[in-house]
């Protein structure tokens, strides 16, 4: 054992106070910042400083990981530090609940089938100052802070743009510290991981959740029953009024996972929570126990059929929707995890002892693209069947409680499903939508008598050929506000796809220009531009690139400056030169002009258009 650890071990022994649990009162002291806190009583879990870093990545080490330093591999130490760094996440998280619960606030709720974070590690470090803090306190155990942050997985839950947008919402939301939770699906495997062989592109899972997660926490006390299936009941209530009554031929369980997401440079610390679909029975061990063996057995096989067919609804991002089993797979999962999120929500509202009159003042339900779309049925069908809402009232909170961010104008994009597979799958929710779509035309027909072809352009239900709902529709007429994402987007978008939602309710409409958080794309991203810009002109550019940036300007004709800009990018073309080689063994001149693709590749998609222009 190495000196360094005998004499850890050694003051752990003669102390009566663990080093990785300081003395309590210490604890308040830096908690609640009364007096100044010895520097050897700086807590471990909370602590900044890289002793206090190096201790609790030690700690956790031992305690969590299970291991000790002469057999730990590099992920062990990453997975150390990673819980390390969650803890201090984790107290500025409660202490943003303890904030809140303390006002009367709205919370955003941000609804998306994907989150791209990106790796945690590297972005948790920028946001938290202590880069070269935790720099530091691995050089103290002899590690590489580099080499720890390349183990990390990137997480499988996002593809493109859609999920990168969502993530750096979730970042500018809590960096601006507006509460918000990001709502979406735990996929136990991303999209697929991208090999190439002999030239050719080769698909292989990507099993990003092998060794386990560690910056999520499990919460298997929040889980929700969530039906598929079966039929529909109508009947009179004790005062005369109908209701309708949903009987599924199905159910499955969305547990929860969190994962803390912190804003730069403050205390702010927001959610990301995630369903995973589990089986909502399990074995009867009952029977089995009374000695009914084949039964329970038979049970048992039933079980896991069951357990397989539920956990399929989380398995992977984005299935191939191309055959009908896969277009079921696709609404499954945007059911799921709707439900999920909205009876969250209702389930906090009610736990704060708000009355769901209040819903839409207390929640802002932002529907990213078509595929959570299914919220403005389901919030309807929960409010109006399982809490028994007048339709009027519960209309009146669905739209004033959602937002819809549109993120595409060709026709043939926006998404549509089949008549008879809806029925199939969500019957209660078909006729859901038929009442909305029945409501909303009575509406056009007055304002347009007498226009039967834009009624049908208008209808929630396509009805060229075989019928299908529209999605994008459905989004329109059930939220207040729908935006694009670039102003010429949104322009087009009022032009084209949406042109006669537009002309009906113009005010409905705005832009939101798609942007990306500083904090990944810059200052984790290229540190030496970072740096650059820094010593020019501060760090406020890092929460406020719009307004900061232009301020550069003034040194645009600097020969010093302009020869230092160039200096960042040919080191940076460098650095990529190097591991060219070292993947590839190809020498490539840093003074080439790079043009570089990071994606990847889909038949479908516009990079394989860029793959033939380069070919040619």
């Amino acid at each position: 054992m190495a000196k360094k650890d005998k004499d850890y071990f050694k003051a752990l022994k003669e102390t009566k106070h663990s080093l990785f649990s300081p003395p309590i009162h210490s604890f308040f002291k830096h908690l609640f910042g009364s007096g100044s806190a010895k520097k050897e009583y700086e807590p471990t879990r909370t602590g900044l400083s890289p002793d206090s870093l190096a201790r609790a990545l030690r700690d956790n080490l031992f305690f969590t990981q299970g291991k000790i330093p002469e057999v730990a591999t590099h992920h062990d130490w990453y997975a150390a530090l990673a819980y390390t760094v969650r803890d201090r996440l984790l107290q500025r998280w409660i202490k943003t609940v303890h904030t809140l619960m303390k006002q009367d606030i709205r919370v955003v709720s941000y609804l998306s089938a994907e989150f791209l974070m990106g790796p945690h590690l590297a972005n948790a470090l920028i946001n938290l100052g202590i880069y070269e803090q935790t720099r530091q306190a691995v050089a103290q155990l002899g590690l590489d802070l580099n080499d720890l942050l390349l183990q990390e997985e990137e997480p499988g839950l996002g593809n493109g743009g859609l999920g990168r947008l969502a993530a750096c919402f979730l970042d500018s939301l809590a960096t601006l510290e507006i509460p918000a939770i990001g709502y979406g699906i735990r996929y136990e495997f991303g999209i697929f991981n991208q090999l190439i062989r002999d030239g050719y592109q080769v698909e292989i899972a990507d099993k990003w959740l092998r060794y386990g997660n560690p910056w999520e926490l499990a919460r298997p006390e929040i889980a929700y029953d969530i039906g598929f299936g079966g039929h529909t009941e109508t009947d009179l209530d004790l005062e005369g009024r109908l209701r309708v009554r949903w009987v599924p031929a199905r159910l499955v369980k969305g547990v929860a996972y969190d994962t803390p997401v912190l804003g730069y440079r403050v205390n702010t610390t927001n959610i990301l929570r995630l369903w995973k679909a589990e089986a909502a029975e399990s074995f009867d061990f009952e029977a089995f126990n009374v000695g009914d063996y084949f039964r329970a057995v038979g049970d048992y096989f039933r079980a896991v059929d069951e357990k397989v067919s539920s956990e399929t609804i989380t398995k992977v991002l984005y299935p191939n929707d191309v055959p009908y089993q896969g277009k079921q797979l696709r609404l499954a999962q945007q059911y799921f995890f709707v439900s999920c999120s909205l009876k969250d929500m209702i389930r906090i509202h009610l736990l704060s002892g708000n009355h769901l009159d209040t819903f839409a003042a207390a929640w802002a339900v932002q529907l990213n693209d078509t595929y959570p779309s299914i919220a403005v049925a389901e919030l309807m069908r929960l409010l109006v069947d399982e809490h028994l809402m007048e339709w009027e009232t519960a209309w009146g909170i669905t739209r004033n409680t959602c937002a819809f961010t549109n993120h595409t104008f060709l026709p043939e994009a926006l998404e549509k499903w089949p008549l008879p597979l809806f029925q199939q799958m969500l019957p209660r929710h078909l006729e859901i939508i038929n009442e909305i779509n029945q409501r909303f035309l009575d509406e056009v027909l007055v304002r347009f008598p007498g226009d039967d072809q834009r009624l049908a352009r208008l209808s929630l239900i396509d009805e060229t050929g075989e019928k299908h709902v529209r999605m994008a529709h459905l989004a329109t007429v059930g939220t207040h506000a729908v935006n694009g994402v670039a102003a010429l987007h949104s322009d087009l978008l009022k032009q084209t796809v949406l042109r006669d939602f537009y002309e009906l309710d113009p005010d409905k409409f705005h832009n939101v220009t798609n942007g990306v958080t500083p904090r990944r794309w810059l200052v984790l991203s290229n540190p030496r531009l970072a740096a650059l810009i820094t010593r020019k002109i501060g760090e406020s550019w890092i929460c406020n690139m719009e307004g900061e940036l232009r301020r550069l300007e003034h040194w645009s004709g600097d020969p010093s400056f302009q020869n230092k800009w160039r200096q960042v990018k040919r080191d940076n073309k460098t650095d990529l030169a190097g591991l060219i080689k070292e993947r590839t063994g190809i020498v490539v001149d840093p003074d080439t002009l790079f043009d570089i693709q990071v994606k990847r590749l889909h038949e479908y998609k516009r990079q394989h258009l860029n793959v033939l222009h380069i070919v040619t």
